[in-house]
């Protein structure tokens, strides 16, 4: 059982790095999680995000089974918690700004340099997670399987962590 108040500081953290999106933070989340508090194994790591990517709705909500795994459900309440509050509170301070800044002459310049920082983080989102699961051929060839269908057609990325999956379990029998 991991003190909630652990918790809440680290999702907290999380929650402001998350610039660019929920993939951008995962690095940060798994080195906060898996390797410097030991919360989690990465294959657990791992298998939440799974389910975060197949489960409806955002998939950052794999946050909340985090807490439940760590704490139960006061964990779960608490990692929403201090994973959604700052970056939603940091939003609404910051949109209120930028509106009255509409006519800013930097407020283009400000944009155009945090879509590369954006980019870059969730490259790093897609790096750490793939390095978590791409362990032997059998997942190398799925992985690249994936990218191929990906970059040839616009298909529900849902559908191919199933279907990733379930080629898998195939593969080891």
């Amino acid at each position: 059982m991991v003190p909630l108040i652990q918790l809440l500081l680290a999702f907290a953290l999380c929650s402001i790095l998350a610039v660019g999106g929920g993939t951008a933070v995962l690095p940060a989340m798994h080195r906060i999680i898996v390797t410097q508090n030991h919360w989690l194994t990465d294959a657990q790591f791992r298998n939440i995000y799974s389910i975060g990517q197949v489960a409806p709705g955002p998939n950052m909500l794999m946050v909340l089974l985090i807490g439940f795994q760590l704490s139960g459900w006061p964990g779960m309440f608490t990692a929403g918690f201090g994973f959604f509050a700052p970056s939603c509170t940091l939003t609404l301070v910051v949109n209120r700004f930028w509106v009255r800044m509409g006519n800013w002459p930097w407020r283009l310049s400000i944009q155009r340099g945090l879509a590369p920082v954006a980019i870059g983080l969730m490259m790093s989102g897609t790096y750490s997670i793939g390095k978590l699961s791409i362990r032997d051929i059998p997942t190398c060839g799925i992985a690249i399987a994936v990218l191929a269908i990906l970059m040839w057609k616009h298909i529900n990325p849902a559908l191919l962590v199933l279907l990733g999956g379930a080629a898998y379990v195939l593969l080891q029998h």
